[in-house]
This record gives C-alpha cells, sequence and structure tokens, in this order.
C-alpha cells in the first residue's frame, strides 16, 4: 500500500472506532432510560427544578425528565387525566401533524384536516407499529408521534369521544423564541412577521424563510458563474440551515455556524463530499447576510449588549449583572482561573475561579444570550404563574409548553398577554438605568467614566413603531406593530 492508502485506511479505521463507541453509549443510555421508566410505569411522580443563574428552569433527575430525547418524552403522561372537551381531539391531531413536521406553512385549519385525511394511516400504525404501513416512522418525532396515534386511536374509538380521558400532553412551540424576544424589543416588523408576532391566517417559518433568501442569493451567484452556488443547486434547505438561524440569537460565531451547517450537508448523501468545506463557508456567510436584512434591529441590540458587556468588564473590572423584569438578580458567573499545585504523596493541579478578574471575552460573548434567556425565562414563569391561577396543567421545556389537549385554548391566550405585558415594559430602558446606578461611578478615571456612561445609556432606539395588541376572539390575543 502507499502511504496515502495507508493514511486513508487508518482514517477510515478511527471512524469506525468513534462510530461504534457512539452506538454503544447511545444504546446504554436508552437502556438506561427505559429501565427508570419501567420503575416507575405505574407511580405518580414529581420532576423537581433547579434555577440556573440566568432564571431558566431545569429538572434535577438529570437522565430522564421531559427535557429528554424523542423516546423519553413519547412515555411520559401526566398523572391526572382530563376529558377531551369539544375540541380536544381537533388539538390532539394538530400536535401530530405538528410532530411530523409536514405542514409547517400551514393553518391549523389545514393541519387538522390533513390530520383526517390520514386516520387510516394513524389508526394503522397505532395498531400495527412494526409490521403496518409504518407510516409513524417518516416523521421528525417518531416515537412521539407513534404515542400520539395510539391516543387518538383510543379516542375516535371510545364511545363518547368529548367524555374520553387523556393523559398524553399537548405541545404549543415558539417560532424560534430568541428572535421572538429581539423583534419585540427592537420593535422589528419584518422580523416580527416572520417569527409569527403579526397576524396571519397561515404561519410563518423563519427557517424557510432565510432559506428562500439565501436560494435567491444563490441563483445569482450561480449565474455569475461561482462554481460552489452552481454545486449548491438543491441543496439550500430548511434543515441545512435551521440550527445556524436558532442559535445565531445566542451567539453562534461563523466558525460554528459553518460547522453546524457542514455537519448537515454530510448527512446529504447525494451532496459531493470535495465540496462539502467550501459550501459549508459560503452557506454561512450567506445565512448570516440574510439574517441581518430580515432583523434589522436584532444586530444593532446585539451589538450594544456587547459594547455594553465589553466596558463593564474591562474598564470596572466587574461582571456583567442585572435585574429581571421579575426581580431576579442576575450574575454571569464568567472568571479568569488560576492553576494551584497541591503538594503532597502525590502532585495535585487544581484550578478555581478568581472573583476579582472577570473573564472579559466570555462576559462579552455570553452577555447577549443570557440576556435573552433570562427574557425567555421571565414569560415562561408569568405564563407558569397565570395557567396555576388558571386551574390548568402546565409544563415547559423552555419556549415549549405543554398542558391537556382541552386547556390548549387557554394557555394559548395566557401565553400570549403575558408575551404582550412583558414586551410593554421599558426593558431595554430599564436596564441601561440599572446598569447606569451600577457601574456609571466605578471607573476612577473621569474619561473612562464618561465613555461607560455614554455607551449605558446609548439605548438601541425602537423607531417610530409602537407595540400594542388586538384581541380577536375570547382565546386568542395577537401581537400587532402598527406605525402611529
Amino acid at each position: 500500500m502507499t502511504p496515502a492508502q495507508k493514511n486513508e485506511v487508518k482514517l477510515k479505521r478511527g471512524h469506525l472506532k468513534q462510530q461504534k463507541s457512539e452506538m454503544n453509549s447511545l444504546w446504554c443510555s436508552a437502556l438506561y432510560k427505559l429501565s427508570i421508566a419501567n420503575k416507575y410505569k405505574d407511580d405518580i411522580f414529581w420532576f423537581p427544578h433547579n434555577l440556573d443563574f440566568r432564571g431558566r428552569t431545569y429538572p434535577c433527575p438529570p437522565h430522564f425528565n421531559h427535557l429528554g430525547d424523542d423516546v423519553t418524552r413519547s412515555i411520559l403522561c401526566f398523572a391526572k387525566g382530563k376529558p377531551l372537551g369539544k375540541k380536544g381531539l381537533d388539538w390532539l391531531k394538530i400536535h401530530l401533524i405538528n410532530l411530523t413536521g409536514l405542514k409547517k406553512r400551514s393553518s391549523n385549519k389545514e393541519r387538522l384536516a390533513y390530520a383526517d385525511y390520514l386516520l387510516p394511516e394513524i389508526l394503522d400504525s397505532a395498531d400495527h407499529p412494526m409490521d403496518g404501513n409504518r407510516w409513524w416512522q417518516a416523521s421528525d418525532e417518531p416515537w412521539q408521534t407513534l404515542a400520539a396515534c395510539k391516543e387518538i386511536a383510543n379516542a375516535v374509538r371510545s364511545p363518547d369521544v368529548e367524555k374520553y380521558i387523556c393523559h398524553y400532553p399537548v405541545h404549543q412551540d415558539g417560532s424560534c423564541n430568541g428572535l421572538q424576544h429581539y423583534a419585540a424589543l427592537g420593535r422589528d416588523k419584518a422580523g416580527a412577521e416572520s417569527v409569527n408576532l403579526f397576524p396571519f391566517e397561515a404561519p410563518k417559518d423563519v427557517y424557510s424563510d432565510v432559506a428562500e433568501l439565501v436560494e435567491k442569493v444563490r441563483l445569482i451567484d450561480a449565474a455569475n458563474g461561482d462554481e460552489i452556488a452552481q454545486v449548491l443547486e438543491g441543496f439550500v434547505r430548511r434543515k441545512v440551515i435551521k440550527q445556524t438561524v436558532m442559535t445565531t440569537v445566542y451567539g453562534v460565531t461563523r466558525y460554528g455556524a459553518r460547522y453546524q451547517i457542514l455537519r448537515q450537508l454530510k448527512d446529504i448523501p447525494e451532496f459531493p463530499e470535495k465540496y462539502q468545506w467550501k459550501a459549508s463557508h459560503y452557506l454561512t456567510e450567506a445565512t448570516f447576510s440574510c439574517l441581518q436584512q430580515m432583523f434589522t434591529s436584532t444586530k444593532m441590540i446585539q451589538d450594544w449588549f456587547t459594547e455594553c458587556a465589553d466596558i463593564i468588564s474591562k474598564t470596572c473590572n466587574k461582571p456583567v449583572e442585572w435585574v429581571t423584569p421579575l426581580d431576579l438578580p442576575v450574575l454571569q458567573p464568567y472568571f479568569k482561573q488560576k492553576t494551584v499545585n497541591l503538594k503532597g504523596i502525590t502532585k495535585l493541579s487544581a484550578e478555581f475561579d478568581r472573583p476579582d478578574k472577570p473573564n472579559s471575552q466570555k462576559q462579552k460573548n455570553g452577555f447577549p444570550p443570557n440576556y435573552i434567556h433570562s427574557l425567555d425565562s421571565v414569560h415562561m414563569m408569568l405564563t407558569a404563574l397565570y395557567c396555576w391561577r388558571a386551574g390548568i396543567t402546565y409544563v415547559s421545556v423552555h419556549d415549549c409548553y405543554w398542558t391537556h389537549p382541552c386547556d390548549v385554548d387557554i394557555m394559548n391566550k395566557i401565553c400570549r398577554e403575558q408575551f404582550i405585558a412583558l414586551h410593554s415594559q421599558p426593558i431595554l430602558e430599564d436596564l441601561s438605568k440599572f446598569m447606569l446606578e451600577r457601574f456609571g461611578n466605578i471607573p476612577d478615571d473621569l474619561t473612562l467614566r464618561a465613555l461607560l456612561k455614554e455607551c449605558l445609556s446609548r439605548v438601541p432606539t425602537k423607531g417610530n413603531i409602537k407595540l400594542c395588541y388586538e384581541s380577536y376572539s375570547s382565546v386568542q390575543i395577537k401581537l400587532v406593530f402598527i406605525l402611529p
């Protein structure tokens, strides 16, 4: 064998070893989760939760919880069941179609009609999951889809559908929640339309919207003779750029985004391997450019967050901190580390945080996503409080809210009302005032103090668009952006 052939064999061997290790890890994880589920299958249990420093909630049990994977979510049910009522079965069917990912841009009415059309396949999946047509296996979330098929089959075969006691949770998920908060903070009309903060008959899908913009850019470049743009014909897909769009608001770098897109291109068997790296670079630049066109205020607000954090951590030598609209104090725990050698029978080296020395790079990069996460947690907490007052069961996975099918309309109303209530407050102005009071007088140097105050007081403008809302029915509150 030539040296090149030996090197190729070595690379393949390493790849196969990695695959074997990953599969073994997945196998052990699945067995562990299923053993926990089997242990508690006849019991009622609770998930105690923990708050992280931003206010986000996470269940304490690490291996089996509702934040888990598709299999874990598919076998979790509410301990207390409720009758489906008049619209419960409809919401079960809509939830099933949402899980499949087949009708992202269709209205709820169209999704319900599609579920009725697929009812024979749904019943076949419920009755013969492994030896039937296996329609459920083509879903984005196959195991949750199978669970929904079984619940719908039980409901439609019951003597009285409205009185059928259902334990199955229905999910209502945010449309790229980070971008929703940025669009609301900046009163960004074009961005608000893309993330469903504007009233449309059919929902918008921001990932598809960005993919369409990227495709327009690709067509122009391909016509001008760009080789990579020509190779990418037919491959600018929603799934390829979705993760990058989702994580842009949480501070993903171009380097990280490039690897996200590269992984998606590698999962497409027909895409030529030799162009994967260059194509990922091309799509990364095009995606970031199109996002800036759609969300004009987002970049401005992100830059202000970053500049404030940079000056606070470097000039004041302090970690960035703020208070959420629910009065939760937040302090970013990013500090420089020192290494200490412990001498004894054996030598140990340990790292410790130095609370007097903030890590300015992490403080700067972490502030924009952490602040949006803290707003996300405030909206979730407000929704939870008002759902509790309304007497409905409620579970959250950050921006994805769960409840009984019969209570979805009530939860939808509460969710929208609390989002509007949150963003009707002067959030950025209050943040600026807090940081000026907290950090404005710390530097000894008058020039630095003036620079800090100028930065903190320069709140990104919201233009002349104001926030309001209109009630279209007793259960539907929509966020509307109108010009005064």
